[in-house]
C-alpha cells in the first residue's frame, strides 16, 4: 500500500523565483495542510497571479463567475485584516491574503466560495506556499477598511506564505467505512485497498 493509501505522504518541494513545481493533484488533496505561522519569505509576485489565475479558472453557478477578489499584501493592509478579523488574528503574518467577496443574489453562491478558495489554495501548494482561511470577521470594519461595496458579500480570507518548517502533510481523518454508506445510509461501505 502507498503512503497516499495510508492516509499519509510526505512531498519535498524545491521552490523560489521562477522555479516551477508540479505535484500530482491527488497528493495535493491529501497533502496540504492549513498553517497558521509563515516565514518571512516573499512569494514572487507570478505565483500570486498563478493562485489568483486558479480562482479566475474555477467554476461558479451558471457561469456568472461573480466573486470578486481583493489581494492584500502590503503589512498595514494585513494588520488591518488581523484587527477585522474574530478568528485570524494570525493574517498579519502572512506574505499575502485575499479576501474572498461573492453576490448572495447568486443561487449556490456559498458553494462558490468554498470551490474558489480550495482551488487557490491547491494552486499555492503546488508551488510549495501553504495557506489557511477564516471566516470570522467584524464585517462593518472589513468593509469600511477595504472598501466592500453593499452588493457584495465577504465571505472568507485566505491568507498566504512559505511555511516557517518543513510540511510533512500528514492528516489524521476518520476511515472511509466511517463517513461512506453505501447505497443507502447505513449501509457499510467497504473500500478497496
Amino acid at each position: 500500500m502507498s503512503p497516499a493509501e495510508q492516509g499519509s505522504v510526505t512531498i519535498s518541494l524545491i521552490t523560489g523565483p521562477g522555479i516551477v513545481t508540479n505535484m500530482d493533484t491527488y497528493d495535493a488533496i491529501v497533502t496540504k495542510l492549513d498553517v497558521r505561522e509563515f516565514a518571512g519569505k516573499h512569494v514572487d509576485d507570478r505565483i500570486k497571479t498563478k493562485i489568483l489565475q486558479a480562482a479566475r479558472f474555477t467554476g461558479s453557478s451558471m457561469n456568472t463567475q461573480h466573486w470578486r477578489f481583493i489581494l492584500v499584501q502590503d503589512k498595514k493592509g494585513l494588520a488591518n485584516l488581523a484587527q477585522d478579523s474574530t478568528t485570524g488574528p494570525w493574517v498579519k503574518g502572512a506574505d499575502f491574503a485575499v479576501v474572498i467577496n461573492t453576490d448572495p443574489k447568486v443561487s449556490g453562491s456559498s458553494i462558490d466560495a468554498g470551490r474558489v478558495l480550495q482551488d487557490m489554495q491547491l494552486a499555492a501548494w503546488n508551488f510549495g506556499v501553504v495557506s489557511r482561511l477564516f471566516t470570522g470577521f467584524k464585517e462593518p470594519e472589513l468593509r469600511h477598511d477595504f472598501g466592500i461595496p453593499p452588493e457584495l458579500r465577504p465571505v472568507a480570507v485566505l491568507g498566504f506564505g512559505y511555511p516557517v518548517r518543513k510540511i510533512k502533510g500528514k492528516k489524521n481523518r476518520k476511515p472511509l467505512e466511517e463517513l461512506v454508506s453505501l447505497e443507502k445510509y447505513g449501509n457499510p461501505y467497504h473500500p478497496v485497498e
